[in-house]
């Protein structure tokens, strides 16, 4: 194992910082990066993901508050290109950096809007297959002069913040992996910590510590154990490979870290979150049988080494992909009249976790949502009670929440201040059965998950909902909650003047009061937000910028969710508004008007042939559904393909699906298909693209691929 000999020092500087808050808050060049990063730091700067260590999402910035919201206004806006924008931005010395589409960085002054520098890792031209695999980053890190990024193709980049040029950079998993990066990294420590994303193929996670400055390799933790007869890393993959059964190997497992990480500086330690199984069902996978560590657990180690300290797994055998893989968040709370170091999590299972972040043991766990799969957490074991059948063993299953979560990758924030989490929160159920008994693992990254999954509510159901709830961790109750027009609702803020920000797919960016939810501004980006918002100073005055437009698959999927619940929102990726926003006190600029989305074109040679849909359905399901949206419907970063010309023209199609002519610009190839399953996808397309015009109705379809992260 390489350790960096330096990282005590940095880790004794950090906690003296911490102890005698000496450098709080100091700018860049003027005091200790560590104690930018510290929890109880100004809120000056927004340096990391969750701004601090703690990964709070909360600013003590109070400039902004219940009594001048209403006055807030639009300072500035900058128009992006097609591609990803559920990225949240960081802010250091009045300089405002972001991520969008594959990667591409941007430096924009704060209180001008003025681009400075744009990095283009140019990732389109590298990531070849895993093209296929992701959505681009969800967030930045900064540390000492420098920008961190992942990319779709594995690289970690280090960025002189100041220049755009790079610095180091890291390949952190075999480029033939199916695998990506999504997440933001974070620096703690002086370590920069990165995981990846690709369990819906064969992949093993784990999580791997860089140093910040130099690039050099420090340590990886792997999630799940390897093939026995190659041994061991460590003792804790040995302690892991005991609740495994069968050959889980050569599935590869899954457990990807591909997003929470949070750090406690006075000890240490780093907490990060695992991800969902490879395939979904437990039975498949290790015969049913053992908890299968370290998945859907949340893993203490030691910072300097990445030695295994403790886990607490929320999902035993999971088999319906519950990722432990969303926010962690660290507080320091009363309960039961004594002072408590926590850690909490909102995953996606439906139970609100708070455990004790010195040793792992559970302090409760309660539902937030509706939940049907398990009764409630025994807090003598910290295991779930399960309802029988809900493993859709011998039969399928209805079971709520679902692999879109109760709570997915969209931040949650915490308030110091009311000492509420606040949760954007998602309610319906979906069916669960076991895949056919000839099913192989997936290849070429291509959605094959594991398990049948059939989204949309029964006749008579309450429609998928989403909510913002603010929820008390010591009384394990909603103090509030706001109903949300669609099960799309996006990650939070919460800031010193008590105040919650979220925005919603409906185009409206809202704050609410932090302590009793009541509504006190909102403004019509005229475009859908699912980034979070962050909140800083800059030229001596708070300002709050926000990203506009989609990304990710998490818009796009669910089948009858992901169609025709964003359909009507008009959410075409080609004319839905990428901007950024940035807001303050007093604000006076205005937005262009909403563009709607452009009519299918004319297709007269078009001849309705319904044996033809159903293939293409499926094909179409497999191979393009990621980008392009469940049911053709493009709400994301994908173009709607049912407004393009490409499939009109069989050629062209052929160029740009099996050919590749657009894979610079993050158009996969897909060298493999055959002329009669090219044909058939285009089929799908036109047909429809016939419904769309009024055209007739396309076959009914089950769009069984949930492609989530």
């Amino acid at each position: 194992m390489i350790v960096d000999v330096r990282l005590p020092l940095i880790a004794a500087l950090a906690g003296m910082a911490l102890a005698l808050g000496s450098c709080q808050g100091a700018g860049p060049g003027t005091g200790s990066p560590e104690a930018q990063l510290a929890d109880d730091s100004d809120g000056r700067d927004w340096p990391g993901y969750g701004r601090t260590y703690g990964q709070q999402h909360y600013s003590p910035l109070a400039a902004i508050d219940q009594t001048n919201v209403g006055s807030l206004g639009l300072a500035w806006s900058m128009d992006l290109p097609l591609g990803n924008t559920a990225t949240q931005p960081i802010a250091i010395g009045g300089v405002l950096y972001f991520a969008t589409g594959l990667s591409v960085v941007h430096a924009v002054d704060a209180v001008s809007g003025k681009l400075l520098w744009r990095y283009d890792p140019e990732v389109g031209k590298v990531a070849g297959l895993n093209l296929r695999a992701g959505w681009g980053v969800r967030g930045l890190a900064w540390w000492d002069g420098r920008i961190y990024v992942g990319t779709q193709d594995g690289r970690l980049i280090a960025i002189d913040a100041k220049t755009g040029k790079p610095v180091w950079a890291q390949q952190t998993y075999d480029k033939n992996m199916a695998a990506y990066i999504s997440g933001a990294p974070r620096v703690l420590g002086g370590r920069v910590l990165i995981g990846f994303g690709g369990s819906s193929g064969v992949s093993r996670g784990y999580i791997s510590a860089y140093d910040a400055r130099t690039g050099k390799f420090l340590w990886r933790f792997h999630t799940v154990p390897g093939d026995p007869a190659k041994g061991f890393e460590n003792e804790a993959m040995e302690m892991a490979a005991k609740t495994w059964s069968g050959e889980w190997w050569k599935f590869g497992g899954g457990g990807d870290v591909w997003n929470s990480i949070a750090y406690d500086a006075q000890s240490d330690t780093v907490y990060f979150g695992v991800g969902s199984p490879y395939p979904y069902s437990h039975k498949l996978r290790s015969q049913g049988k053992g908890d299968n560590l370290f998945l859907e657990s949340i893993v203490a180690v030691d910072g300097k080494s990445g030695a295994y300290k403790w886990h607490y797994q929320t999902v035993p055998g999971d088999t319906w992909d519950f990722d432990a893989t969303m926010d962690i968040q660290l507080a320091d709370l009363e309960i039961d009249g004594k002072p408590r170091k926590v850690l909490m999590q909102a995953p996606k299972n439906g139970f609100f976790y708070v455990i004790d972040r010195t040793d792992g043991k559970l302090i409760s766990a309660e539902p937030y949502v509706t939940v049907t799969w398990a009764t409630h957490i025994d807090k003598q074991t910290g295991r779930p009670v399960e309802v029988p059948g809900a493993r859709y063993e011998d039969k399928p299953a209805r079971v709520a929440p679902t692999p879109l979560a109760a709570h997915n990758w969209l931040p949650m924030a915490f308030s110091p201040k009311t000492k509420l989490a606040y949760i954007p929160a998602v309610e319906f159920s979906v069916v669960f059965s076991q895949p056919s008994p000839d099913w192989q693992p997936a290849t070429d990254r291509n959605t094959d998950a594991g398990a049948n999954i059939v989204g949309g509510p029964l006749v008579g159901e309450k429609p998928p909902a989403g909510m913002l709830i603010a929820w008390n961790p010591v009384t394990q109750k909603p103090a509030w909650k706001i109903d949300h027009p669609t099960y799309i609702n996006g990650g939070v803020l919460a800031t010193g003047g008590d105040l919650v920000f979220q925005g919603t797919v409906d185009g409206l960016f809202k704050a609410y009061s932090a302590g009793d939810g009541k509504q006190l501004w909102s403004f019509d980006t005229r475009a859908p937000m699912i980034a979070s918002a962050i909140t800083y100073q800059a030229g001596g005055k708070q300002y709050v910028t926000v990203l506009t437009g989609l990304g990710m698959a998490y818009p796009m999927n669910a089948a009858v969710l992901g169609g025709p619940a964003m359909e009507k929102y008009g959410l075409d990726p080609r004319t839905q508004a990428r901007r950024v926003l940035t807001f303050a006190i007093g604000g006076k600029a205005a937005l262009p008007p909403r563009q709607t989305a452009p009519a299918p074109l004319p297709d007269p040679d078009f001849r309705p042939e319904p044996a033809r849909f159903m293939p293409g359905a499926m094909a179409f399901s497999r191979h393009c559904l990621n980008c392009h949206g469940s049911l053709a419907v493009g709400s994301s970063q994908g173009p709607d393909l049912r407004r393009s010309p490409i499939p009109l023209d069989k050629a062209a199609f052929e160029q740009v699906v099996r050919g590749g002519a657009l894979e610079v610009q993050g158009m996969p190839g897909f060298g493999e298909l055959s002329d009669a399953k090219l044909e058939d996808i285009r089929y799908y397309l036109r047909a429809r693209a016939a419904e769309l015009r009024g055209q007739g109705s396309a076959p009914s379809e089950k769009d069984t691929s949930l492609q989530l992260k």
